[in-house]
């Protein structure tokens, strides 16, 4: 995720100060190594005491003798004058003792004051990571509260919005078997007839509001088929077996290629007239034995054979064979198995379906029946959110996490395979 610029300022502003910091520190550690007076000079109080010893002047000399006389008499005359320098000696040593010991107590304390401020200062740093650890849990309390409440709430309107979908998909099964009992009337239909199509709009009307549900909406299915098309052009008739709500009837429509869909449900077959397409309500095999050899140029069905039990498939590929003139193309779109993803949220969330349809067995079944060029093509992807993500190379050495995203990508391809695949093979 890329930071915005307002986080990369303060990112900086963050390492600046760390390292205006480390220099603060490094400095002070520094200061803290000086020498004191006592260790740079370590004559200096062997000097003390002897300037301590000579500072009296010697004692008056004995007067015996002539010399005595004479050293006694000079003792006299100069007296004055050595008592005034006995007394500057004394004054000058007293003040130079004062000064050195007070000076010794100073460095000492400028000392310990150093060493205290480098631990006070080695102290700042854990105790503010300390607070911001404690801010940072307190942040995330709050906001693992704020998303429990969250959620709760989401909760909470997932089941009022459960309750209106099924509200919702009720009245439209009510709407639909409404609609199918005025039909049958404005017909003049007689009674028995009016309440068979009253049932069975109201059985076609509960799978229409399934599919709308979960197979998604119009224009999202017009999307995924979108890509069939091409594979139909100059093919010309299609039939589109199975068609439901007439989504790629109505793509074949607009791309110019005459097609014809065949429909069980009632309820779609009259919301597709209504819109102009073609389509016949019935059985999809009873459609295919109707037409002629070789009087089709493709045959189409998105979503329909894994609802037919081994018998009737392999009747559809027979059957489909049998119409589609030389050249003619058939495309069977179906849940892909493989993906253990479309299995469990797909296929086995239909009660309509019958067994899940291996590709390779469905590929051998077609090249069974006659059909040339036989592929299989996956189609629609899960998102790649949805998906395992790779471990980041820059996290681990690199032949552990090759190793790692080589297994992640194998357990995507069996876990979020794509969702569907299609057969396509020609006559």
């Amino acid at each position: 995720m890329t930071d915005t610029p307002e986080l990369e300022a303060l990112r900086t502003k963050a390492e600046e100060e760390d390292a205006a910091y480390n220099a603060l520190l490094s400095a002070l550690d520094a200061l803290a190594a000086f020498p004191l007076p006592v260790e740079q000079l370590p004559d200096l109080p062997a000097q003390k005491e002897r300037m301590n010893a000579l500072w009296e002047t010697p004692a008056r000399p004995p007067g015996s003798g002539l010399a005595g006389a004479f050293r006694t008499r000079a003792w006299d005359a100069l007296a004055p004058a050595l008592e005034r320098q006995q007394e500057f000696n004394a004054t000058l040593v007293q003040l130079l003792n004062g000064q050195l010991d007070a000076s010794a107590r100073l460095d000492a304390r400028l000392r310990d004051l150093v060493a205290a401020l480098v631990r006070f200062l080695q102290r700042v740093l854990p105790v503010i990571d300390a607070r911001d650890r404690h801010s940072s849990a307190l942040s995330t309390t709050r906001a693992e509260l704020i998303l429990e409440a969250f959620d709760r709430r989401q909760e909470a309107l997932s089941r009022r919005l459960g309750g209106l979908i099924a509200l919702r998909d009720r009245i439209e099964s009510l709407s639909e078997e409404t609609r199918a009992v005025a039909a049958a009337l404005r017909a003049n239909a007689p009674q028995p007839a009016v309440a068979a199509q009253a049932v069975r709009a109201a059985e076609g009307a509960a799978y229409v509001a399934f599919e709308n549900r979960f197979r998604g909406p119009v224009e999202e299915v017009r999307e995924r088929l979108a890509d069939y098309v091409p594979l139909f052009e100059g093919r010309a008739p299609v039939v589109d077996l199975g068609c439901g709500r007439g989504e790629f009837l109505t793509l074949l429509s607009e791309a110019g290629i005459e097609a014809h869909g065949v429909e069980a449900n009632p309820h779609l077959v009259r919301a597709g007239t209504e819109r102009g397409l073609d389509i016949v309500e019935g059985d999809l095999l009873a459609f295919l034995e109707e037409q002629a050899d070789g009087s089709l140029g493709g045959v189409f069905a998105a979503q329909v054979a894994e609802h037919l039990d081994p018998p009737a498939l392999l009747a559809l590929l027979r059957h489909s064979h049998r119409v589609l003139r030389p050249g003619g193309c058939l495309v069977l779109e179906t849940v892909n198995p493989r993906s253990a993803f479309a299995f469990l949220e797909t296929f086995n969330r239909d009660l309509s379906h019958e067994k899940p349809l291996h590709p390779d067995t469905l590929s051998f079944l077609a090249t069974a029946e006659g059909f040339s060029d036989v592929r299989i093509e996956m189609r629609n992807p899960l998102d790649a959110a949805a998906r395992l993500q790779p471990v980041p190379a820059q996290d681990l050495p690199p032949r552990t996490a090759g190793i790692l995203n080589e297994n992640i990508e194998r357990l995507n391809a069996f876990l979020y395979g794509p969702q569907d695949y299609a057969l396509v093979a020609h006559r």
